[in-house]
């Protein structure tokens, strides 16, 4: 079977880390794989993997973008003899229910989120013949919004390596990189830095001047990196120390997570940094949730800890979070973080993920 995943590019964030956790898993699986997107950073992991990366401008609702990439993807779908499209976002989901129908070839999608709705968006948008999930609240979402069948409908997660991301990864070459005040604790922040997704790296670089003892690493890039950077090294000559440090777009996303001692952020960042043996305070511009533990997991899964629907960050809560971790003893920080992973184990793993996407492809 000949699988094509097509995606709006293949940048840094959760969406993208996905797809190419899922072309790998398949790959072993013994699948002929190829990602078609407008590229990006993930492109070089790839190939490295020798999952072949087809250059495709689906990144933007351009006429003239589209267009090509509609007939990028009608080509492609011939030549490697693709067995199923599977679309990652709506623009790519958009262009491919045409080239599909034209080709007859199988079409799935994966939402990974939940998106602004209009008669025009909702009569554009094509979710194919299934649809995957990942977490219950999209599911409904889909189901409510788009008026798509419950029995088409599946739930999946974002599978998280777990050899990539474990307690003792070396991380010496970041302290080697950045300066590092080996004395303060590490709060580190891992997202796309969009204006509408910067508010919690906002909160904590304003929390950087006034706490003592914390570091602040925010890893990501995005349209809002040079404000916030302008910020950061605001805070900075005014301390006169690295007090934060912006590390720009990254890859090394697991030196990152096992730099922390406390991490600060959503969905597949903070699993990640779970599967790290991290404490975790769940903070995003959709929602807060707060310290990570048992009493909030059944909140946390219905989301794909992405906190959609609970009340909003802010400084002051994070802040007090953030203030109960750093006074708490080692031993039980050490416990928060061994339930953490397992919890990720249990009800995040990448086998998972990539046997959910299998059972939807044999489906059609």
């Amino acid at each position: 079977m000949n699988i094509l995943l097509v995606t709006m590019s293949m940048q840094i964030g959760g969406a993208e880390t996905h797809v190419l956790e899922l072309a790998k898993g398949l790959k072993r699986l013994g699948y002929t794989v190829y990602v078609m997107s407008n590229g990006g950073d993930y492109v070089q992991e790839l190939e490295a993997n020798q999952i072949e990366h087809i250059k495709a401008p689906m990144h933007n609702r351009k006429i003239g973008n589209m267009l090509k990439s509609y007939r990028i993807l009608k080509q492609t779908i011939k030549e490697k003899q693709i067995s199923v499209v599977h679309a990652h976002a709506r623009i790519p989901a958009m262009i491919a229910g045409y080239a599909c129908k034209v080709t007859r070839t199988p079409f799935v999608t994966t939402a990974h989120g939940v998106y602004k709705v209009n008669p025009v968006l909702k009569l554009l948008t094509s979710w194919g013949e299934r649809t995957i999930a990942v977490s219950e609240d999209v599911k409904e979402y889909v189901i409510k919004e788009y008026g798509i069948k419950e029995e088409n409908v599946s739930v999946t997660v974002n599978g998280i390596d777990m050899n990539k991301f474990q307690k003792g990864t070396d991380y010496a070459r970041l302290e080697a990189e950045f300066s590092q005040e080996k004395e303060k604790k590490k709060i580190v922040h891992v997202s796309r830095l969009d204006k509408e997704t910067s508010m919690v790296a906002h909160s904590l670089i304003s929390l950087a001047e006034n706490l003592e003892g914390i570091q602040v690493v925010i890893a990501g890039g995005g349209n809002e990196f040079d404000a916030l950077n302008a910020e950061a090294q605001e805070v900075n000559a005014k301390l006169g120390a690295q007090r934060v440090i912006m590390a720009g777009p990254r890859t090394d996303i697991n030196q990152f997570a096992a730099l922390a001692d406390i991490f600060v952020g959503v969905s597949r960042a903070a699993l990640e940094a779970m599967a790290s043996e991290k404490p975790v305070i769940l903070a995003g511009n959709q929602g807060y949730l707060g310290i990570f533990d048992e009493s909030i997991l059944d909140k946390a899964l219905e989301t794909n800890f992405c906190c959609r629907g609970f009340e909003l960050p802010s400084s002051e809560k994070i802040e007090r979070d953030l203030k109960k971790l750093l006074n708490g003893s080692e031993q039980s920080l050490a416990e928060m973080g061994k339930y953490n992973r397992e919890t990720v184990k249990k009800y995040y793993s990448l086998e998972r993920m990539i046997g959910d996407a299998v059972k939807m492809y044999e489906s059609v």
